[in-house]
C-alpha cells in the first residue's frame, strides 16, 4: 500500500499521523510484523493485525555461490513461490527480482521461459523481495550501494501497473529511498508499453533484450519478435525519451555460433546508431533443457571489440552459475543444487555438491 491507500485502509475515525506512522514502520524501518509498530497503540495494533498482515515472503530455499552470489527461492501467500538474487561486490550490492511468477515471453535460451507464466506479482510481492533482502543482508537503501534490477523471473511490462507503483514505493524518499538511477527494468521490448513507461513522472531506467541483430534471428530466439518487429522496437527507442543522466540499455546475450559472429556485431552498430546507449553482452548461463553453447571468450571479447568502435559496450560478469543463479538460470530448482541451512548461508563458500557438471 502507499501512503494514501493505507489513510483509506484506517478509515476516518484515525488521525492522518497514524497512517503515516505506519508507513514508516514498513517501509523505512522495514518492520516485519504488526507488533513491531510499537509507535502505536497496542489496541491500534490488535485492530490492525485482525484484517492485515505486512505480506513478506517466506524463504522456502536458500543457496550460496562460490563468489558471493546468493539465490532465494521464496513462498507468497497463496503458495506460488519466485526467485531473488543478492549478488554482492566491492562498491555496490545488485537485487535481481522477479515480476512475475514464470515468465510468458519464452525466449529459447532462458530456463524460465520452460515454467510459462503463472500469474503477475502484486507491488507488494514486488517491493518485498527488496524488504527481504535489505533485511537478510543487513542493509540500507538509503545509505549503502545498492541496485535494483528486474531481471528476474517475468517480463515486466507486461505487469506495467505493478511495476510502476512498486517504483514509487521504492524510490519514495519517506520510506525505502532508493534513487530511480539505482533501479533497471529489463524488457524482451513489448513496444506499446515503452511509451506508457515514458509518461510515468516516476520511473526506473529500461533495458531492452536485443539479443539479435536481424529480425529473421530474432524471431526464431525470441518469439515474441513475431508481434512485436525489431523494426518497430528499434522506432520506439528512438522515441523513447531519457533523461538527462540517462541511457538505454541493450542487453544481448552470446550464443555460440548463432547470434556471435563479427557480422551480427557490425549489424547491433547499425541498429543502435542513432541511439544514446550502451550495450552489455552476456555469455550464455548454460542449463537443462537450453539448447545453445556458451560462446568462446575470445569470440566475446571480438564482439565487444567491434561494438566499443562505436558506443560503450560490457561484457557481464556471470554471477551465481553454479547455483543456476544468474542470468538466464531462474527455474527453482530446488533439487538440483543442494539448499543451504540459514544459518550457514553466510559463511558457506565451498562448491555446491549437487552441481550438475557442465559441458559447456
Amino acid at each position: 500500500m502507499e501512503l494514501a491507500e493505507i489513510e483509506q485502509a484506517l478509515g476516518q475515525n484515525l488521525p492522518g499521523f497514524r497512517a503515516r506512522q505506519i508507513y514508516d514502520a514498513l517501509y523505512r524501518q522495514r518492520v516485519s510484523n504488526i507488533d513491531g509498530f510499537t509507535s502505536l497503540p497496542q489496541p491500534l495494533r490488535r485492530q490492525i493485525a485482525s484484517q492485515y498482515h505486512p505480506g513478506l515472503p517466506a524463504v522456502a530455499s536458500r543457496w550460496a555461490s562460490t563468489d558471493g552470489t546468493r539465490r532465494y527461492l521464496l513462498t507468497l501467500d497463496d503458495g506460488r513461490s519466485v526467485e531473488t538474487v543478492f549478488m554482492p561486490e566491492d562498491s555496490r550490492d545488485t537485487f535481481c527480482i522477479s515480476s512475475q511468477v514464470g515468465c510468458p515471453v519464452n525466449c529459447r535460451f532462458c530456463l524460465t521461459a520452460l515454467m510459462g507464466l503463472e500469474r503477475n506479482l502484486t507491488a507488494g510481492e514486488i517491493v518485498a523481495q527488496v524488504l527481504f533482502l535489505l533485511r537478510e543482508h543487513e542493509l540500507s537503501a538509503s545509505s549503502s550501494q545498492v541496485n535494483v534490477v528486474m531481471m528476474g523471473m517475468g517480463e515486466p511490462l507486461l505487469n506495467l501497473p505493478s511495476v510502476l507503483k512498486a517504483t514509487r514505493l521504492l524510490t519514495d524518499p519517506q520510506g525505502i529511498g532508493l534513487s530511480p538511477r539505482r533501479i533497471t527494468v529489463s524488457t524482451s521490448g513489448i513496444t506499446p508499453k515503452l511509451a506508457e513507461l515514458a509518461r510515468e513522472p516516476v520511473r526506473p531506467k529500461l533495458a531492452i533484450s536485443l539479443n539479435a541483430s536481424t529480425e529473421e534471428q530474432r524471431c526464431e530466439l525470441m518469439p515474441i519478435t513475431r508481434k512485436y518487429h525489431l523494426a518497430g522496437l528499434m522506432e520506439a527507442c528512438r522515441a523513447y525519451p531519457l533523461r538527462p543522466w540517462e541511457r538505454l540499455t541493450f542487453e544481448y546475450v552470446l550464443l555460440g555460433g548463432v547470434n556471435d559472429t563479427d557480422a551480427d556485431a557490425r549489424r547491433v552498430v547499425r541498429l543502435l546508431a542513432r541511439l544514446k546507449a550502451k550495450v552489455n553482452l552476456i555469455a550464455l548461463n548454460p542449463g537443462p533443457g537450453i539448447p545453445y553453447d556458451t560462446p568462446a571468450p575470445e569470440r566475446v571479447n571480438s564482439f565487444q571489440a567491434i561494438i566499443r568502435r562505436s558506443m560503450p559496450c560490457f561484457i557481464r560478469k556471470p554471477r551465481g552459475r553454479d547455483i543456476f543463479a544468474a542470468c538466464g538460470q531462474l527455474k527453482r530448482m530446488e533439487t538440483t543444487v543442494a539448499a543451504i541451512a540459514p544459518a550457514s548461508v553466510e559463511r558457506n563458500t565451498s562448491p555446491m555438491p549437487n552441481v550438475p557438471r557442465r559441458t559447456h
